[in-house]
């Protein structure tokens, strides 16, 4: 089977993700430019608070969002500390806010936690793009990730995000399924984005052939569906121009 269409599917949908320690001015410039493919723009590019307005300045007239991550990577930072990042981050031109919630709270028997968190911060963007990360791969049981996601839902998370793309677990098949299975509980529209270990076309397809099956195709568009990601996209093209390509280069 051809894997043009999931490769398309895929690069429409992906947040192109720099989010590590030693991620400078040029690494930004370097991603602002891969955002914009010969296939056609990815959905958003993912960086650090610092680099925002030198991101949102490079994808001016792209059409490209730009997003950012709070109480990132542990998810254990006071809430007046988060909505100050948030603040700062809408300030200087986000879309999107990718926070992790608190989850070792939720393990330790606090599901309200998650909740009154995510509520604070869903208050402050308005109608910017809040995506939740629950961090799957350390919540690990079934019942805790449906709780986790179920207490992010209750505080009006827009996405569903497995993992930050820094512990050893990130995102699995077997979480997605879950958190997609809350959304269609959600009554209301939420997306899912898979991040991190998505590395090659066929682990995005995989991707996009669960929600196909358990939300309806048409479903997993931009508006829907992320893949939080660095090196896929190197895979992606290389599909797209009718090459083969390994595991892209790059990790989150």
């Amino acid at each position: 089977m051809s894997l043009r269409d999931p490769a398309a599917r895929a690069l429409a949908c992906l947040d192109l993700t720099n989010l590590d320690t030693d991620c400078d001015a040029a690494a930004v410039d370097a991603l602002v430019a891969r955002a914009q493919t010969p296939h056609g723009p990815v959905a958003a590019v993912c960086i650090w608070p610092a680099f925002v307005v030198q991101a949102r300045r490079g994808l001016a007239g792209t059409g490209i969002r730009v997003a950012t991550v709070v109480n990132f990577p542990a998810g254990t930072g006071p809430l007046s500390a988060t909505l100050g990042e948030v603040e700062r981050a809408l300030g200087d031109g986000a879309d999107e806010v990718d926070m992790v919630v608190p989850w070792r709270r939720l393990v330790a028997g606090e599901p309200a936690a998650v909740t009154e968190e995510v509520a604070a911060v869903k208050e402050i963007c308005g109608a910017a793009t809040l995506k939740t990360i629950l961090e799957t791969g350390e919540l690990s049981e079934p019942a805790l990730i449906r709780a986790a996601a179920d207490a992010a839902l209750a505080g009006g998370a827009d996405f569903l995000k497995t993992s930050t793309g820094k512990v050893p677990v990130n995102a699995t098949p077997e979480a997605a399924a879950i958190l997609l299975d809350a959304i269609a509980t959600a009554g209301r529209d939420v997306g899912l984005k898979p991040a991190g270990g998505v590395r090659t076309t066929a682990d995005a397809a995989a991707y996009l052939a669960l929600c196909d099956a358990r939300m309806g195709p048409g479903w997993a568009g931009p508006a829907h569906f992320r893949i939080g990601a660095s090196g896929v996209l190197t895979a992606l093209l290389a599909t797209l121009d009718g090459a083969e390509a390994g595991p892209g280069a790059g990790g989150y």
